[in-house]
């Protein structure tokens, strides 16, 4: 790659000190939240607009360069690992709200908006961004389209991909294009839906779209401790069987509320071997209702404390010690791999068990943190890489994890995607020609394949290529058809 030539190039159409080329300060970028993979890139360039970053595209094409988007670098998968002889295009200056529509219930801003700054722009109008990923003060809405990002409340109001409309979009060709809107749905393929989640393999969104949630008129938190996670889970088993669906239900085991009282002394139960933060929200007499069914369903399955939220701030307390588990834990632990599964509810206790084994039989350490309503684990594997063979250890165990949930016929990823990380596991989930039509889909868009290249498959795949199979290319490929989709 002809850096040099390139940067010459870009410089014109960015602003001043927009591109970067001094080693030094190309290491800032060397990975995201998953710093266990690390790549220098060859250039970084922070554009603040739309055209800048259809500019930027546009001039990787001509040359067939990698690109590679970056929000604020929060995510756990490796999405945003930068090409080492590609252009890393960082989107944090654009973080402008570009409108508040209260009468529609919508907001259009730019991807480098802060996720919770979103909420607060919108709470003064009687609204809020539902989407809350634990890292919502630091990540950004780009990137929680990018990888369908879920959070606490997702069980009642689902992921990103409900609350986005339209978006502007650059395409790997280059082209800056509108999809979407503020209306409800628009007709034809649903390429919006293709592109929330696709893990920047498709394009960069340059504004979002994103509809707006009504403040409830109420909200009620519980905090249940429990002898252990099995009690615990047979309490979430039994309130979302008797029909409630909460706001959340998010339960920690005894290593994670360990991790959280050292960082933040959020003052949970003593001696409890799980907790449950169970919030509920709505019109006043609903909450009503569903709070005593709670309750009831936390005392038969063996909760030994229940604590009420009196207020604001005991609410936040509560949320903080769970909002704060991933970066808790290294207070107990030197290293750790944050992963990232789902599996069916009701297998909950059973999943928890072996988990508890493969900790034993391997020595290394599992703290458990999840959004128990809907069956997404994110267990945290401690290890010190400074022991001989315990780094080794730990992705044998990270990886059993993740066997467990397909074994339970779950998936390897609930919300934080697949990125770099994971793409070995997805010939475990998918077939080959599963893996083949997906791949066909990323080529539409993407046909010399240079947008976000080495994420989510598991080989470097080409458009009609497939390696290591000897079958032809798919049919629409050798016809020239793929990229008309």
């Amino acid at each position: 790659m002809d850096v040099a030539g390139l940067a010459a190039e870009l410089a014109p159409a960015l602003p001043r000190d927009a591109v970067i080329t001094d080693r030094q300060r190309l290491r800032t970028y060397e990975c995201d939240g998953l710093a266990h993979y690390r790549v220098i890139p060859a250039l970084v360039v922070l554009p603040e607009t739309g055209e800048q970053v259809a500019a930027v595209v546009r001039a990787c094409a001509s040359r067939r360069i990698p690109f590679v988007a970056r929000g604020s670098g929060t995510g756990l998968s490796g999405g945003a690992l930068p090409h080492a002889e590609g252009v890393l295009i960082v989107m944090s200056k654009m973080r402008d709200i570009l409108e508040i529509d209260r009468d529609n219930q919508r907001a259009v801003v730019e991807p480098g908006v802060i996720n919770l700054q979103l909420t607060r722009a919108a709470q003064p109008s009687g609204y809020y961004f539902a989407p809350d990923p634990s890292s919502q003060q630091v990540c950004s809405i780009g990137g929680n389209l990018a990888e369908n990002s879920g959070g606490a409340h997702c069980l009642k109001y689902g992921f990103t991909a409900g609350h986005v409309t339209g978006v502007e979009f650059v395409t790997p060709l280059g082209e800056l294009v509108e999809i979407g809107g503020k209306a409800v749905d628009f007709p034809g393929y649903d390429l919006l839906g293709a592109i929330v989640g696709s893990e920047g393999t498709l394009g960069i969104a340059t504004t979002i779209t994103v509809r707006l949630t009504r403040t409830p008129e109420t909200v009620q938190t519980v905090l249940a401790a429990f002898e252990d996670t099995d009690t615990a889970g047979q309490a979430v088993s039994a309130i979302i069987g008797a029909g409630v669906i909460p706001a959340a239900i998010e339960m920690m085991d005894a290593l994670a509320i360990e991790a959280a009282e050292a960082a933040v002394q959020c003052g949970y139960p003593e001696g409890a071997g799980a907790v449950l933060i169970v919030e509920l929200d709505g019109a006043q007499a609903t909450v009503d209702r569903q709070f005593e069914q709670v309750t009831a369903h936390c005392e038969e399955a063996g909760a030994f404390e229940l604590r009420i939220a009196e207020d604001d701030t005991q609410r936040a307390l509560f949320w903080r010690g769970r909002k704060s588990a991933f970066a808790a834990v290294g207070r107990i632990s030197p290293d750790y791999i944050v992963q990232d599964g789902v599996i069916p509810r009701t297998v909950l206790p059973d999943v928890l068990r072996r988990i508890g084994e493969l900790a034993q039989d391997s020595g290394i350490r599992v703290a458990n943190v999840f959004h128990a309503g809907d069956g997404n684990l994110h267990p945290l594997v401690l290890f010190d890489a400074a022991v001989d063979g315990q780094a080794e250890r730990a992705e044998e165990v990270s990886g059993a994890i993740i066997d467990l949930c397909i074994e339970h016929g779950g998936s390897i990823t609930g919300e934080h995607g697949v990125g770099s990380d994971k793409a070995r596991y997805m010939p475990k989930m998918f077939e080959a020609d599963d893996l083949d039509t997906m791949q066909l889909v990323r080529c539409a868009f993407d046909p010399s394949g240079i947008s976000n290249p080495g994420k989510i498959f598991p080989t470097p795949r080409l458009c009609g290529e497939v390696p290591g199979r000897k079958r032809g290319a798919h049919p629409l490929v050798e016809a020239g058809l793929a990229e008309q989709f």
